[in-house]
């Protein structure tokens, strides 16, 4: 028999569970506070616990990961390679600034969309994550920076929408239990047909962000072979709908790669199709990695990309990716140290 384990479960799920072990109900408050706020990796770490008791369930799962490697940028931004379970490896990306810690998370191990600036796909794609996976995630990088979370963004390594009832769990989890409000939350996709109605139908309050990184289909399909499913008129009329639904409005991300998609014409090409939209253009500088040859556009092909944005009355804004000198900004995520073969339950 497989044992839940305890992350992701609510106040009122963990005070089920300590009554059922014959302990009273205050305690499933305080086994809260100890995994939600203190990040507990052990039940033998809950001092307020009877002795006996804690020793006997040591070995209960709570579903917490193991840090494999950590490595810090010059911008103090943190990669952590953390070995799952069954030995798989995710990455995860504490992204610390003067006001806020953000926490990349991944909802995937690899990712089957290889878009082809993009280093996560090229490894493959192993298996989706559960829900207390992804919530161990924000919990590690807040236990290693000892400072609280205030947002999370989905863009580590896999497609959100391909995991969704994992990943609305965590984001309830994440907000009713770890108490990060869900505006500060941002799920990023690169677009699946049925599958933003059905993040729609949730309500949630949180940021959602389309990575476009084209003005037209033939272009994006160049660059995201899914692409070819979800037609381009279609990806925006969903998204349409999405913000009739939500009433939260739309980010759209560009990646810039020089020469490929970062002309004037083109900046004119995406302005059109976005008019009248509740929208924000997020554009990102493209971040190397060693398999292709794209490169980055210049500061000032940069600046005429989004004054012909802005010219067009589109919001946009320029996001220099963190983390880049140690292949942990937008689109550099992998897991670069083979994974253990994986534990048989």
């Amino acid at each position: 028999m497989v044992t839940s384990p305890l992350l992701t479960k609510s106040l009122a799920e963990l005070t089920d569970w300590v009554e059922a072990q014959g302990q009273p109900r205050y305690r499933g408050k305080q086994l809260h506070q100890w995994l939600y706020e203190k990040g507990i990796r052990s039940l033998a770490e809950v001092s307020v616990f009877p002795k006996a008791w804690r020793e006997s369930l040591q070995d209960y799962p709570i579903g917490r990961s193991s840090i494999d490697v950590c490595t810090t940028a010059p911008d103090l931004t943190r990669k952590y390679l953390l070995r799952l379970q069954d030995g798989l490896i995710i990455e995860t990306v504490g992204i610390p600034s003067a006001k806020r810690l953000t926490v990349c998370v991944s909802s995937q191990v690899g990712c089957a969309m290889d878009c082809t600036f993009c280093a996560t796909g090229k490894g493959g794609f192993f298996r989706n994550l559960s829900a207390h996976e992804i919530v161990d995630q924000v919990l590690t990088v807040q236990n290693e920076f000892q400072t609280r979370v205030s947002n999370v963004v989905f863009m580590g390594m896999g497609e959100p929408l391909l995991n969704l009832p994992n990943v609305v769990k965590a984001i309830h989890c994440l907000n009713q239990d770890v108490g990060i409000g869900q505006r500060g939350l941002t799920i990023s996709t690169v677009g699946l047909p049925q599958k933003i109605q059905q993040l729609a139908q949730h309500h949630l309050q949180i940021t959602f962000a389309v990575s476009l990184h084209a003005s037209n289909q033939a272009l994006r399909e160049q660059l995201i072979p899914s692409a070819k499913h979800y037609p381009f008129e279609q990806l925006l009329a969903d998204c349409r709908d999405y913000v009739a639904i939500t009433g939260r409005r739309v980010t759209f991300e560009y990646i810039l790669l020089a020469g490929v998609n970062d002309h004037p014409q083109q900046a004119q090409e995406l302005a059109q199709a976005l008019r009248g939209f509740q929208s924000h253009v997020n554009l990102i500088p493209y971040n190397p990695i060693s398999e292709v040859d794209y490169q980055r556009p210049s500061e000032a092909r940069i600046q005429s990309f989004s004054e012909a944005l802005t010219l067009q009355r589109v919001a946009v804004s320029v996001r220099y990716s963190r983390g880049l000198q140690a292949d942990a900004a937008c689109g550099q995520l992998r897991a670069t140290r083979a994974p253990q073969d994986p534990v048989l339950a």
